[in-house]
């Protein structure tokens, strides 16, 4: 594990620091919902017969709680963290960050109340109502600011690459959340609103939005936080700078065009079925470009994931990243997509890309930000962040395996017909075959769950102790 490098009086770290512990707390609660909405598909009467507790309010609630509160607030963290020190200068705008701070836990909290009170625009990842809606635009506005006003202050001529993938994030975020989110409310005093888009301009509007907050603010953020923390951890320069300015023009380049993927054989005209298609297949490139990039860094370095657990975490997610990212565009592909679509395989793949890539490397890097943080020269024990690796890893594995197999099932059993051309088995029948991979992807989402607890604990004793009492340690 590196050493501690001192926190230079100058930058604001409170703000960091509330970012880096509310990410833990809210992945906490979002994966919690995720248990226990998987839980309610092995055992149904864990809804309680109670409406907020039923799985159509807690699955908006639980994409929303792991998307944007726990995967946006640690980038909100980590692009505090890294845009202070690469520009060697202060956050911009004095109290505005930490108005972004409070601002975000005000919209965490409203969708906390309002989904599962059944107010919802039914919109996949913006289910939130137009008054919440409006927050949110503030509350980003005054985060770009700090952002860019930051980098416009700098002390440095040059304008790392983290940076790059940061503000695209942030820009290219506040344009699908406007666009998609225009809304007509029923009345000023009511939370009910209705789109200002119609049939399937509705549906290409929102995956239009849907892929591309998979795309900048899954994707290219966390690419930020990626080319940062693994050349930090791994205390080595990034393999190629030259990749990486080539890995982001191509990849910001061919990413807005891929969202009608999620349309194929719908309402939506032949041609941009096809268009979403082929860009999906374009896109294979410049993901894998970043993958290898991550990866190829390590060079030299292997030897350190023998002892540096945390190391483990941001190289492994790279790994999945680069699996999700192949799997994504062959699923883009018609003929793969009549059989993969609607079916458990999607699931399958989203929960590749969100535990294996989004929550391992957002994991990875806060626990390199949390001794550097709180003045430790590490975190309380390496073996635990150890016991976290193997329990994010088996469980993110137990979870996409039973996906990938209830999901090919489906799709097979689905399209089998009989020689008269009826459908060889009804709907009931599939979904009993899939019951046994329900339960184990219920299991995999506790282990999973289980390692951010650990996590947790193993934070809590490294904020709590005394200053500079924890040295670096290795595994045995």
């Amino acid at each position: 594990m590196t050493t501690a490098t001192n926190i230079q009086p100058d930058y604001n770290m409170k703000v960091v620091r509330q970012f880096t512990l509310t990410t833990i707390l809210w992945g906490i609660v979002g994966m919690s919902v995720g248990v226990l909405i998987a839980a309610q598909l092995v055992w149904p009467a864990l809804n309680f017969d109670t409406p907020w507790l039923t799985y159509s309010r807690l699955r908006p609630l639980h994409t929303n709680a792991v998307i944007f509160a726990f995967g946006t607030s640690a980038l909100m963290a980590t692009s505090f963290y890294v845009v202070q020190r690469t520009c060697q200068t202060r956050l911009f705008g004095g109290p505005l960050a930490s108005i972004v701070f409070w601002g975000w836990q005000l919209v965490i909290l409203s969708a906390a109340i309002s989904l599962p009170l059944g107010y919802t625009t039914s919109k996949e990842y913006a289910e939130l109502e137009w008054p919440i809606d409006l927050l949110i635009t503030v509350i980003w506005v005054l985060y770009a600011t700090v952002f860019f006003g930051t980098m416009a202050i700098r002390k440095t001529s040059h304008i790392y690459v983290a940076n790059w993938f940061f503000g695209a994030f942030i820009l290219t975020v506040a344009v699908l959340h406007i666009v998609n989110s225009m809304a007509i409310p029923v009345s000023m005093s009511s939370m009910k609103s209705y789109s200002v888009y119609a049939g399937a301009v509705d549906a290409m509007v929102q995956w239009w939005y849907g892929h591309n907050a998979v795309g900048f603010l899954l994707t290219a953020g966390f690419l930020g936080m990626m080319y940062y923390f693994v050349p930090k951890q791994a205390n080595r320069p990034v393999y190629s700078y030259r990749l990486s300015i080539i890995h982001f023009w191509a990849l910001i380049a061919v990413y807005i065009w891929a969202g009608p993927h999620h349309l194929h054989y719908t309402a939506l005209p032949d041609w941009a079925q096809s268009l979403g298609m082929v860009m999906s297949l374009i896109l294979f490139a410049p993901s894998w470009g970043g993958m290898i990039n991550g990866i190829m860094t390590l060079s030299g370095a292997w030897h350190k994931l023998r002892t540096d657990p945390i190391l483990r975490f941001l190289v492994v997610s790279l790994s999945f990243y680069g699996m999700s990212t192949f799997e994504g565009p062959m699923m883009a592909i018609k003929t793969v997509n009549a059989l993969s679509h609607y079916t458990d395989w999607t699931i399958g793949h989203v929960h590749s890309g969100a535990l294996g890539w989004v929550a391992m490397v957002s994991i990875g890097s806060i626990y390199h930000l949390v001794p550097r943080l709180f003045g430790q020269q590490g975190m309380y024990s390496t073996a635990l962040v150890n016991l976290h690796f193997w329990l994010a890893t088996v469980g993110t594995v137990l979870y996409i395996v039973a996906m990938w197999i209830s999901g090919v099932m489906q799709g097979l059993m689905w399209r089998a017909v009989n020689a008269d051309g009826t459908l060889t088995y009804t709907f009931v029948e599939s979904l009993e075959k899939s019951y046994p991979f329900y339960a184990l992807r219920f299991l995999g989402g506790l282990i999973f769950l289980t390692g951010m607890f650990v996590m947790a604990y193993n934070t809590f004793k490294t904020v709590t102790a005394e200053e500079g009492s924890i040295k670096p340690q290795e595994l045995a």
